[in-house]
């Protein structure tokens, strides 16, 4: 009975890990190759960081949230903490910094399986495989448009449709907070209101802070700055009297929705000025893709400028990263897959046969050959055409 229990507690998986089976791992692969492609036709080379590395490295200038998404364990080698990696992004900055030194804007790009101590509460999935760009060296908001235009592109080439980005920036919250003069305690308890977007909560907190009237009309202003183009004037208007940081945040965006605006057309752009994902790590524009069919995002990114530092070189840097499984499923979802060609070739000890197929498979068609005995033929093994011999030749049939 034991034995029963065991055996069938072998084909479970844990919570949140999941297997990619043929047809999809497949699909998965043709994704990945096209869209490093993409990337390298951007001008984006690939990295490749390790699977696991010293926690400390995986959580430089991340947030409390990230290091409960590590697993941790310690190395029996070195006795050191080590980390699963939950996101790529601290590694590829690790590179640029100190393994490049680069003088000039440098562009990386990466793709590989990360994993979560926890699933996102809408899919469960603990083991997305992330896939992103990362443009270093650059302060200016070129770089910003350059790597939105390339999230936005990727999404494009994988079929996704209906396409909602959300731009915001978190220096605006920032300044806000070293104008009003909040302590570490308050600005904490302020962030955590409003990442809930809590309201009732919010008045009843700012009305205890020891600040002026205009203050907290300011702070109470924030969760309702967001929708479309409109939220910007608002805002302006809004934070007329605020510091230059702040001005010149908005400014920012809006010039960048002008120039994103002129290159996508259709694009629908909204903003959150009190969207704050990522806060403890990102420094300027944050932003976000949506589509009506998900509850959450696609794809996001943002600027995190000097993150390098903690590695020997202050960087600039903005960067996007998605989950490559999830974008497989959606472009399956738009785009037709084509049925592959598969030749089944007979068994048989025959050195012209063996030449044949020898040629097919260099030309990259796929034979798949039988076997003595074998249970199955062409159609169970989802073969399209079969190798005949005629008049001493070797022939590829289509099967009927």
């Amino acid at each position: 009975m034991q034995h029963l229990v065991s055996a069938k507690k072998s084909w479970l998986l844990p919570e949140g890990i999941e297997e990619v089976l043929p047809a999809d791992a497949k699909h998965l692969e043709h994704l990945r190759q096209t869209l490093l492609a993409v990337f390298d036709c951007w001008g984006y080379d690939l990295v490749i960081p390790p699977f696991i590395d010293y926690v400390h490295s995986l959580l430089i200038g991340a947030g409390h949230d990230l290091d409960l998404q590590t697993f941790k364990l310690t190395d029996q080698i070195s006795g050191e903490l080590l980390g699963i990696r939950a996101d790529m992004t601290p590694q590829v900055a690790r590179i640029d910094a100190h393994n490049l030194k680069y003088d000039w804007p440098t562009r990386l790009c990466y793709v590989g399986t990360v994993l979560h101590t926890r699933g996102n509460p809408l899919e469960k999935n603990r083991s997305p495989m992330q896939i992103g760009a990362e443009l270093y060296g650059h302060h200016g908001l070129a770089s910003d448009l350059e790597i939105i235009s390339l999230m936005l592109e990727m999404l494009a080439i994988s079929g996704v449709q209906n396409v909602h980005l959300d731009l915001g920036h978190v220096g605006i919250y920032r300044a806000l907070t070293q104008q009003i003069s909040l302590t570490c305690n308050q600005e904490a308890e302020l962030f955590e209101i409003l990442q809930r977007k809590a309201s009732p909560e919010l008045t009843a907190f700012v009305e205890q802070l020891p600040i002026n009237v205009a203050e907290k009309t300011l702070l109470l202003a924030l969760p309702e700055l967001n929708g479309s183009d409109d939220v910007l004037a608002t805002a302006a208007h809004i934070f007329s009297d605020s510091l230059p940081a702040v001005k010149q945040a908005l400014a920012d965006l809006q010039v960048l929705t002008k120039q994103l605006t002129a290159r996508f057309p259709n694009l629908i752009i909204s903003f959150d000025l009190a969207e704050l994902r990522g806060y403890h790590y990102h420094t300027g524009i944050i932003f976000a893709a949506f589509i009506p069919s998900m509850g959450r995002e696609i794809a996001r990114g943002g600027r995190y400028d000097n993150i390098g530092a903690v590695f020997g070189r202050e960087r600039p840097a903005t960067g996007f990263s998605a989950d490559l499984k999830q974008l497989s499923v959606l472009s399956k979802q738009t785009v037709q897959t084509e049925t592959s060609e598969a030749i089944f070739a007979p068994w048989l000890d025959e050195q012209s046969l063996h030449e044949y197929i020898r040629d097919l498979r260099a030309q990259g068609r796929r034979v798949v050959q039988q076997l003595p005995e074998q249970i199955g033929g062409a159609k169970e093994l989802a073969c399209t055409a079969t190798l005949e011999k005629e008049n001493q030749n070797w022939v590829i049939k289509p099967l009927m």
